[in-house]
């Protein structure tokens, strides 16, 4: 065995799959996943772990992998995550426990991402669920969205003996899980829908179909006794550019694209939700909702560019998405920045007017600030808009709830210790705190919080036995 050459995973062939909504990895077999755990050495103090969010015990659900011992491997996962086989996937562990992986400093690291996702697949195939007895302490507790920070503070919160429900605004749970991560990154009934039955096999209520703000206020919950609550509505206010020709007929948001074709299966013949999109799309972003929207578009038969005004060096996305989306044949135009959406008499878009920009001196970021190059506009003709440029929280919740703080751009101000808001009792976490990021961040937080409610709870009910 080569110690420091990785195990690849077999994937779709390019071709075939970028006219199919079938998944792109196909995933470790179990003499790969054995194989690829036998390369972790055990190190006695696992740089790993301190890169993991969610504190996930790395080496040791990795040994269980070499010494063939699948069950326990899960039982290890479960103790921190609800989500292995969501996080397997779409979390950018090259940026994060990888990236500290001691192999890595000569060599490739350990695929903790492919492992962790191959024995959350096994647990879900074997209907693995291992939980220690729950002895309900009497304490109701709300969680408000049922995307991963929302599942992740239920399920640690269920673990502990609270009676958990929460309170989901569209009609199937997962959130960004569900409406914005496509089917072939993340299938959503065989991974999605059984990540989520294992919360609600804990004792977790879930309520569909509730726009909290509207359907029920902060204040009413807590009239209807719940102690706590947590607010885990993620970001999904989308943000557009500004410029002239927004309105035109062909200008989506991601989020909208992605949540007709996700949640509302527009790329599903025998589904009433249709989504035309026309023959050529620009996406304009560079992160990994452009690289989605962009990989889907293509799936629905159009010619895709990628609009981006920085180089490929600046593109925020995961690099094994930006590689997969240039295998199915996406092309990028980079150095570019739209100023103008032009229409024909319909009202539809026709074409994208964009100016050519060069890096400049670096911004607060880091990064190179693009600066516009005069005189350099170009049309590039077009069907369809994608602005994949982030999102902010919805203000709903804000604005129905008195004493609720948020900062400049609407996110929900936190301690940063407890997640508890300025308002008592209530807590906050995820992408309605700190804006768009990834999904083992939102995890994280919901953990935080968890730790934060329980704390609250108890030392409510301390004070209050010492009256």
């Amino acid at each position: 065995m080569d110690r420091w050459k990785s195990t690849p995973m077999k994937v779709q062939d390019p071709e075939i799959r970028s006219r199919n909504f079938d998944e792109v990895g196909l995933g470790y077999t179990k003499e790969e996943a054995i194989k690829e755990a036998n390369r972790c050495i055990q190190c006695p103090r696992p740089l790993c772990m301190s890169g993991c969010p969610v504190s996930i015990d790395i080496p040791r659900f990795i040994r269980y992998i070499s010494e063939d011992e699948f069950e326990k491997s899960a039982y290890v996962l479960s103790k921190q995550t609800s989500l292995a086989s969501v996080c397997g996937r779409v979390c950018p562990q090259e940026d994060q426990c990888e990236k500290l992986c001691i192999l890595g400093k000569r060599g490739e690291p350990v695929a903790i991402g492919k492992l962790e996702r191959f024995i959350g697949d096994w647990a879900i195939e074997n209907e693995y669920h291992r939980y220690e007895k729950i002895e309900k302490n009497g304490h109701k507790v709300a969680v408000v969205g049922a995307g991963p920070a929302g599942i992740t503070c239920a399920g640690d919160l269920a673990k502990r003996g609270y009676e958990v429900t929460i309170f989901e605004a569209l009609h199937e749970p997962g959130g960004v899980l569900q409406y914005g991560i496509p089917e072939f990154r993340l299938p959503k009934n065989k991974i999605v829908k059984a990540e989520v039955d294992n919360v609600k096999r804990l004792g977790v209520k879930l309520e569909t179909n509730v726009v909290v703000g509207r359907t029920i206020t902060i204040d009413e919950m807590f009239e209807e006794g719940f102690e706590a609550i947590f607010l885990a509505s993620g970001a999904g206010l989308p943000r557009f550019m500004g410029i002239p020709g927004e309105n035109y007929n062909g200008v989506f948001s991601a989020n909208e694209f992605l949540t007709r074709a996700n949640l509302m299966k527009a790329y599903k013949d025998d589904y009433a939700t249709p989504i035309s999109i026309g023959e050529k799309v620009a996406v304009i972003g560079g992160g990994n909702v452009a690289m989605d929207a962009a990989r889907t578009a293509r799936r629905l038969g159009s010619d895709v560019t990628i609009v981006y005004r920085r180089t490929e060096e600046e593109l925020p996305a995961r690099s094994e998405e930006v590689h997969h989306a240039k295998e199915e044949g996406i092309k990028f135009k980079l150095l570019a920045n739209p100023v103008r959406i032009l229409g024909n008499e319909e009202g539809r878009v026709s074409r994208l007017r964009c100016v050519q920009m060069e890096l400049g001196k670096e911004d607060r970021s880091g990064r190179r600030r693009p600066v516009k190059i005069k005189d350099s506009e170009f049309d590039i003709e077009i069907d369809t808009v994608i602005m994949a440029l982030g999102s902010a929280p919805n203000p709903l919740i804000a604005k129905t709830t008195e004493g609720l703080k948020v900062d400049s751009r609407g996110c929900i101000i936190i301690d940063e210790r407890t997640a508890e808001t300025s308002r008592d009792g209530v807590f906050a976490g995820g992408d309605i705190v700190t804006g768009a990021a990834t999904v083992i961040q939102a995890m994280g937080a919901g953990k935080k919080a968890a730790t934060g409610i329980n704390e609250y709870i108890q030392n409510k009910q301390y004070e209050n036995k010492n009256k």
